[in-house]
């Protein structure tokens, strides 16, 4: 244990009680071992400072999490396949060494986030551009071949395919945060040739990375400190839990009601319902009678979306038939 004093110690404090200095002795011993504690020291880089502070990175890091898994559901859904998007990295960077970080070429989109000012990079890489436009071209894309290019006319126009649901991902989440409104300004093919600030100002890049089948790729998100700093302060962590708190649960609520109201949905009316065999029905022609248990002043059972919901009485409305809705259908009653 740290606490136990060894023999030359315990030899000086004896020596201290003898001749009457125990609190000069105890205070000498206790200097030499806090002087020989070994000190949590870190670097710190000058040319590097830390503009973002760890509870606001991790504030960053919580908003594209939320991107990742609305990105990943979106392009599942337009490919056809299951797309694995996940948070890889999220770190501070100056803008030199995120550029000199990517392949050449790649596929480097700017960015503009109405009402911030500046602009801000979105870079997907070759190796899940490719396979993602031979899925949109219909291929296997079990062994695509990466050519190193820049990209065609054809495909920078499925590529944005792609890039529209990222920005519109991007919007939704950041509206959490701010009203906003992403949009592609540019397409570059050489990272090199495009300078949004300047070499040595620091960035946050958000790191993803994409699965589609057995091929993997990354995606780099930029975004220069200079465009976010007005809304820096919203970033801290209380600031985050308390302005996640005003979108309530009732609100909610009336949203999704609202998206709702315009879904169509199957509605069936079943007259009666009857069991009989396959020489019964072989013979049917037009004319016959086909007797069931149902009383003639029974309630017939609506459907909805194939699940049973009312009870209802059938008519006529305006020269056609209908059925009227007279109750909820509980699960016990008889039709």
């Amino acid at each position: 244990m740290a606490d136990v004093l060894d023999q030359t110690e315990v030899d000086a404090l004896l020596a201290a009680v003898e001749s009457g200095g125990t609190e000069h002795a105890a205070s000498a011993t206790f200097a030499r071992r806090e002087a020989e504690r070994p000190r949590d020291v870190q670097s710190y880089d000058f040319k590097r400072p830390e503009r973002v502070s760890k509870d606001q990175m991790r504030v960053l890091e919580s908003i594209h999490e939320g991107f990742a898994r609305n990105f990943g559901a979106a392009l599942s859904g337009f490919l056809r396949t299951i797309i694995e998007v996940r948070v890889a990295t999220a770190e501070q960077l100056t803008y030199s060494e995120f550029i000199h970080s990517l392949p050449n070429p790649t596929n480097f989109n700017l960015l503009t986030a109405e009402p911030l000012e500046g602009q801000m990079c979105l870079e997907i890489s070759p190796l899940i551009i490719y396979p993602i436009i031979d899925r949109l071209l219909g291929g296997p894309n079990t062994e695509t071949f990466i050519p190193q290019r820049p990209l065609t006319m054809i495909e920078l126009r499925l590529v944005k395919r792609i890039t529209d649901r990222a920005l519109s991902c991007l919007t939704e989440v950041w509206s959490n945060l701010i009203d906003i409104d992403f949009s592609l300004a540019e397409v570059e093919n050489n990272p090199h040739l495009v300078q949004i600030v300047a070499p040595n100002e620091v960035v946050v890049v958000i790191g993803f990375e994409i699965k589609i089948g057995q091929r993997s790729g990354t995606m780099s998100f930029c975004i220069p400190f200079t465009v976010i700093e007005p809304v820096m302060s919203k970033l801290a962590t209380q600031g985050w839990l308390a302005y996640k708190r005003r979108t309530t649960v009732e609100s909610r609520k009336d949203h999704i009601a609202h998206q709702l109201q315009g879904t169509k949905v199957d509605v069936v009316a079943i007259l009666a319902e009857t069991d009989i065999n396959v020489q019964e029905l072989v013979t049917l022609s037009p004319g016959d009678i086909i007797q069931t248990d149902k009383p003639i002043d029974g309630n017939l059972l609506l459907k909805v979306a194939g699940r049973p919901k009312f009870a209802c009485t059938v008519g006529r409305y305006k020269e056609k038939r209908a059925v009227k809705i007279l109750h909820e259908a509980s699960p016990d009653e008889r039709f």
